[in-house]
């Protein structure tokens, strides 16, 4: 048990500086606010209108504050950096570090024992584990929670992927725009995040198998009054976990992150929660590669029957048993020693988990698809490894050769996808680059890109596709992704041609283009490729591209890696 708290470092002795910091914080608290027997708990705020999946968390603090007052704490709501997917630009990825740099430096800089997380869209939890990771004092996840499920002429709708698919109806011409444009006031039909499991989901379900959150919190619907409970019930154990010193190194170990990446594929989850996972491990020390992503992931069974891989939606998933009914199908592919936030091991919540609905939650018997995890692929087109989601993927396209057309930046895409003059065909292999980390810069959502539109008129709705950009949780599709190094920094992205043969083999894990090394050596990089480079010059942007790590390694910052724990470095007032 932890006698002397963090906080007392502000608050304790009969000083002008303890003056002052009490002072100034009484503000009608009770007087034995400040007196060192209550911890002082931060609630890590990231509601924001301008992120509407996020933009229910203040309701939700004021649960959380309850539950820390009813367990004898004192709790601060503390707004931090929100991203909203879906509004800012270029991308939420390229101001995912700068969130954690500053949510870390402020738990550091404050008067805090403990902190409440609460994230919900895509980059907000991880940034948030990766600023508690770094400070490693007492911290837990509330996570948002995902909204339920809007229709359009009858049919459920699920955030994101059915805007991909009926836009590209559109383009194919068996949607009028009118129709497409009539279901835009149907696709959000309350408070939370994407309802698919897309990123926003997959973070919560990692959050979850990480041991970040109270189990069976993870997937809980925003309007459901049992996020409110639980919130409640948050904030009592974050003072029980304050006493007890239960920090994010004691429950993000190694093996916690094995578990996490069992869960991704279980769940079909995003290709993004790996670039996630790789930076929370590195603020932890934690020696994870995209190794431990191949192996883990091998053999794992996609068990959820959700969207985008599947048919169901998140308050299907909730109904049907919840991410626990869920991982108690794959108990026994799951590290038994990793703990959660209550200081229990996960594995002994999986215990007589029911399921309710097995077309939701599938038999371990008759998954939606057999080995399913997130692939890395390695090859002389990305030797240090790139990703594909074969459960989103057409399984006829798992193996393929195809001549390269490529594009020269997300902007040549655009302008000559629809160009008839385009020589494309069902088999060809689009090729985007300069979408990297570096080369954007953030690495935009660009890596599924848009069937053209005289393919989409003879029937084709997937093709191979390979970039150095993200590609949306909520996405699908036959889509390569991330390849390392990235086109801006060398990568072999850089030297293909139009009419490269490239070879795509999911089942031997291979990426290659039939071109040999030193034929490779002697190309040099296209020009428009270059000049659309990324060459800020000031600013954040400047300090992201000048010091941004591959997607291989996390895409943080290289002087982000590690933690600087959460001593202040100097006392002054």
């Amino acid at each position: 048990m932890v006698n002397r708290l963090r906080s007392d470092d502000w608050y304790e002795g009969a000083d002008r500086n303890a003056y002052i910091h009490r002072a100034w914080m009484r503000r009608g608290n009770p007087d034995d606010a400040l007196d060192g027997s209550r911890p002082q708990i931060a609630i890590a705020n990231t509601a924001s209108d301008l992120t509407p999946c996020n933009a229910h968390l203040d309701e939700v603090a004021e649960s959380v504050k309850a539950g820390i007052w009813a367990a004898g704490g004192v709790p601060y709501n503390l707004p931090v950096v929100s991203l909203g997917e879906t509004q800012v630009k270029p991308t939420a990825m390229l101001w995912r570090n700068m969130a954690a740099m500053a949510m870390e430096e402020m738990f550091r800089a404050n008067p805090i024992d403990g902190v409440v997380l609460l994230g919900g869209c895509d980059k907000t939890i991880p940034a948030l584990l990766m600023a508690a990771s770094s400070v490693d004092i007492p911290a837990i996840v509330v996570p948002g929670g995902p909204m339920i499920t809007g229709h359009f002429r009858g049919e459920a709708l699920g955030c994101g992927t059915d805007v991909w698919r009926l836009s590209e109806e559109v383009r194919a011409g068996t949607l009028s725009n009118e129709q497409f444009l009539r279901s835009e006031s149907s696709m959000i039909r309350s408070k939370g995040h994407c309802n698919t499991m897309g990123t926003a989901s997959t973070m919560a379900v990692v959050a979850e198998a990480l041991g970040m959150t109270i189990p069976g919190f993870a997937g809980t619907p925003a309007p459901d009054a049992r996020l409110l409970s639980m919130s409640h019930d948050t904030g009592r154990l974050i003072v029980e976990m304050i006493r007890s010193d239960r920090k994010p190194s004691d429950i993000m170990t190694k093996d916690a992150f094995l578990n996490a990446i069992v869960a991704v594929a279980a769940v079909g989850g995003s290709t993004n929660s790996v670039v996630h996972l790789l930076a929370i491990a590195g603020r932890l020390g934690i020696d994870l590669t995209l190794d431990d992503f191949d192996a883990a992931g091998a053999g794992v069974p996609v068990m959820a029957n959700l969207q985008p891989s599947g048919r169901f939606l998140m308050d299907d998933l909730y109904r049907a048993g919840g991410v626990l009914g869920l991982l108690a199908q794959i108990k026994d592919m799951l590290k038994p020693a990793p703990i959660t936030v209550t200081g229990v091991p996960l594995v002994e919540y999986l215990d007589d988990r029911p399921v309710y609905d097995d077309t939701v939650i599938l038999p371990r018997d008759a998954p939606l698809m057999e080995d399913a995890g997130i692939t890395v692929l390695r090859g002389n087109l990305a030797p240090r490894g790139a990703l594909i989601k074969p459960a989103a993927a057409t399984p006829e396209l798992l193996q393929h050769t195809g001549p390269a057309v490529v594009f020269d930046s997300i902007e040549d895409m655009r302008d000559r996808i629809d160009d008839p003059a385009l020589d494309v065909t069902a088999d060809s292999v689009l090729v985007l680059r300069g979408c990297g980390p570096r080369g954007y810069p953030g690495m935009p959502e660009v890596g599924n890109m848009p069937i053209p539109k005289r393919l989409l008129e003879q029937g084709v709705r997937d093709m191979v596709r390979i970039s150095d950009a993200r590609m949306s949780g909520t996405a699908y599709g036959t889509v390569i992704l991330h390849a390392a190094p990235e086109a801006a920094a060398g990568g072999p992205l850089a030297f293909v041609r139009t009419g490269d043969i490239i070879t795509i083999d999911v089942e031997s894990r291979t990426l290659n283009m039939a071109v040999s090394d030193e034929e490779l050596q002697s190309r040099s990089q296209s020009p428009i490729s270059e000049a659309a480079y990324a060459a800020p010059v000031r600013g954040w942007e400047k300090l992201y591209v000048d010091h941004v790590m591959q997607a291989d390694t996390g895409a943080d910052l290289d002087f982000l890696v590690g933690g600087s724990g959460s001593k202040v470095s100097r006392e002054s007032h």
